[in-house]
């Protein structure tokens, strides 16, 4: 899968992936009415509400972008009927042409990874069918629980050809309390030796690329932030066939100007989020013209802004 993602970042010149972490307060109020409506104020009306929105903004970006990232939280607060708009998200996506990271964090260890990793990468036996849970491309995972949480994701993406983005340097402001410790390694007391924690994990994600390679780039990636750029130079360096997923674009500061560091000589190697800087965009002075009825333009809008604002900043 990372081979479709680089070929589809190429013919559309847009290292882009939009966020799909919709909240009640991103979605318009015609929207919700239609859903309650429907369904009432209820867990379900809630989810029906999420689904719609998901569906405009996805029809009016996906011949722009090559993928999209649901983030799960922002489902799971609806309970099961917000996970079967998580699920129908993901399918639709599928559908339009775009590849799908799921934004889940998980890191556990043993049985309990495996089973992660089969819920959203892989295939699950039901006495004499094999099923597929969600089913998406790519999966965001938390290695600090070490290799025991990591690996069993790498098996199942080894068997289906799909990917990893894993957590190496997050974008939120607190991210340096444990990632930035200087770490020694091991058996060695010189002090002059201590580096970032987020270094070692770098690292140990190159280890894990090296052996899970698609043609130019790993299925192996990782996760660092926008907002850490000069980090990011070094971590490219220690990561170079991983692609990274720079999350922090816009609502959190990162600009086009700060992302060059991230990618590789060939313009390749990196892929930017943006979440509610897209999804949220008519709800900004910039786009207010198109209105709550028109929200889904503001998006492609916003895509349109962010794209060429990547470009000036990669090659200026």
């Amino acid at each position: 899968m990372i081979n479709v993602l680089t070929e589809k970042i190429k013919k559309l010149e847009a290292p882009i992936v939009v966020g799909l972490d919709p909240t009640m307060k991103f979605v318009p109020e015609h929207i919700k009415k239609q859903a309650f409506a429907e369904y009432g104020e209820t867990m379900k009306g809630a989810a029906e509400a999420v689904w719609l929105f998901n569906k405009g903004i996805v029809d009016a970006v996906c011949d722009l972008v090559p993928a999209v990232k649901p983030q799960i939280a922002m489902y799971e607060q609806f309970g099961v009927e917000g996970m079967y708009a998580f699920q129908k998200t993901v399918a639709y996506c599928k559908e339009k042409g775009l590849v799908v990271i799921g934004d889940i964090k998980r890191g556990d260890i043993g049985s309990t990874s495996d089973a992660y990793a089969v819920g959203h990468l892989g295939q699950v036996q039901v006495g004499d069918t094999v099923c597929r849970g969600f089913d998406e491309d790519f999966a965001t995972v938390n290695p600090y629980l070490g290799s025991d949480g990591v690996k069993p994701f790498i098996e199942v993406c080894k068997k289906e050809k799909k990917g990893l983005f894993i957590l190496v340097k997050t974008s939120n402001p607190s991210s340096g309390e444990f990632q930035d410790r200087l770490v020694l390694p091991e058996g060695c007391t010189d002090a002059a030796k201590a580096r970032p924690l987020y270094e070692v994990v770098g690292e140990k994600v190159a280890e894990w690329a090296a052996d899970h390679m698609g043609e130019a780039y790993s299925y192996i990636g990782a996760v660092v932030g926008a907002t850490y750029p000069e980090m990011g130079k070094v971590l490219r360096r220690i990561m170079p066939k991983s692609y990274i997923l720079v999350p922090g674009y816009g609502a959190q500061g990162g600009k086009g100007k700060d992302l060059k560091h991230f990618f590789n000589e060939d313009g390749l190697g990196a892929i930017i989020n943006s979440s509610r800087g897209i999804i949220a965009a008519y709800q900004q002075e910039a786009y207010a013209k198109y209105g709550a009825e028109n929200y889904a333009d503001a998006s492609r809008a916003a895509v349109l802004d962010m794209k060429e604002d990547i470009k000036e900043g990669i090659f200026s």
